[in-house]
């Protein structure tokens, strides 16, 4: 799948040249609905031809070579789609990209001048790496999940002498009888477990940190005392990204672990969506650094002074060429572009338009 970054270079470079963008929803999987994306694909295919009635015969030979390009990507694919969406971009002379994408899209063609990026904006939280990690007082298991695969990346242990002791003074407490001597030795022992198993913690929090980098999602579980431990010592710049799963085990297969990263990501993420939203509204409405509505966000994108683009699922759904317009001048600013849905995206319709837009600076007329 696409970066940001990839998406907006591919914007740039073909900004100016005739494109075919298409999109498909592959979400249908019952045996009544194969070949479902194909016939969508017919029949918006047939509408953009309807469209070039009229236009010049090169112009229709240069459609048409691209429609080949597109439809020789999409030749292995017989009953179904292999993923929930797929997403291609090709010109008369070459397929600039196709791919399967993790989320739904619509089912649109468009043959324009520039990419059709807006669409793709709801894929581009995949590309966001999801550190998770199980640990308990002897163990830490460390996991990275990103565009819908997941690899586990550190087997962290405690010092292998501290657990070797500490299973002896487990034996001897059960089998002594030897008063206040043994008594002294269990608790030393005890001691040095406890400390080796904030070693554990802090090694975890390195690792954690190190692999979350700026923006990266932090799912910690394992026992109660040790998630909590861990997540308590992240830097605050990870922590407000991060999220408990307690009462989990350290030893929980493969599959456990993804669908859990994949539940604790999406909920992390949209409260990091409500945060930045209820920032941007906090400032637009005291003067500060927001826009608020699509003129006021549309002039500050002119004028580049958008650090952050806000987008409903709805506004882009309903405004396509207009949507388009302000994702293609973010992405010409450098400016990240967020799409909002659930929660999030209904207050943002409600009180604005579907559009916001975090600032650089404010701009006093």
């Amino acid at each position: 799948m696409l970066n940001r970054e990839a998406l907006a270079d591919m914007h740039r470079k073909w900004r100016q040249d005739k494109v075919l963008s298409v999109y498909l929803d592959g979400r249908a999987h019952d045996f009544s609905e194969r070949k479902l994306w194909r016939k969508h694909l017919d029949h918006a295919i047939s509408d953009a031809r309807r469209r070039l009635n009229g236009t010049a015969p090169e112009e229709v030979e240069a459609f048409e070579a691209a429609v080949r390009k597109v439809e020789a990507a999409l030749a292995g694919y017989d009953q179904f789609l292999p993923d929930r969406g797929w997403v291609g971009y090709a010109t008369s002379e070459e397929l600039v990209h196709g791919q399967p994408v993790r989320v739904p899209m619509p089912d649109l063609v468009r043959w324009e001048e520039g990419i059709r990026v807006a669409p793709y904006v709801r894929a581009l939280k995949q590309d966001r790496a999801v550190i998770g990690a199980l640990v308990d007082s002897r163990r830490a298991r460390v996991f990275e999940y990103r565009d819908g695969a997941m690899e586990e990346v550190k087997d962290l242990f405690m010092d292998a002498m501290t657990e070797d002791l500490t299973s002896i003074s487990v034996s001897k407490r059960a089998t002594s009888h030897s008063g206040v001597r043994g008594k002294t030795g269990t608790d030393a022992f005890q001691r040095s477990a406890e400390v080796e198993s904030e070693r554990l913690v802090k090694r975890l929090v390195d690792v954690l940190t190190e692999r979350s980098g700026t923006d990266g999602l932090v799912v910690v579980g394992g026992t109660p005392e040790a998630a909590t431990a861990t997540v308590h010592h992240l830097p605050a710049s990870v922590r407000h990204r991060a999220v408990e799963r307690g009462s989990t085990s350290v030893e929980m297969s493969d599959g456990d672990v993804q669908a859990m990263l994949e539940g604790a990501a999406s909920e992390v993420n949209q409260a990091l969506q409500a945060e930045l939203l209820t920032e941007v509204l906090d400032q637009a409405r005291s003067g500060g650094k927001g826009a608020l509505g699509p003129r006021d966000v549309e002039l500050a994108l002119q004028e580049a002074r958008v650090d952050t683009l806000l987008l409903t699922r709805n506004f882009i759904r309903g405004n396509g060429d207009y949507a388009d317009r302000l994702v293609g001048m973010a992405f010409e600013n450098g400016t990240e572009v967020e799409e909002l849905s659930q929660e999030g995206g209904q207050r943002l319709d409600g009180e604005a338009e579907g559009v916001a837009a975090r600032l650089r600076y404010v701009v006093h007329r």
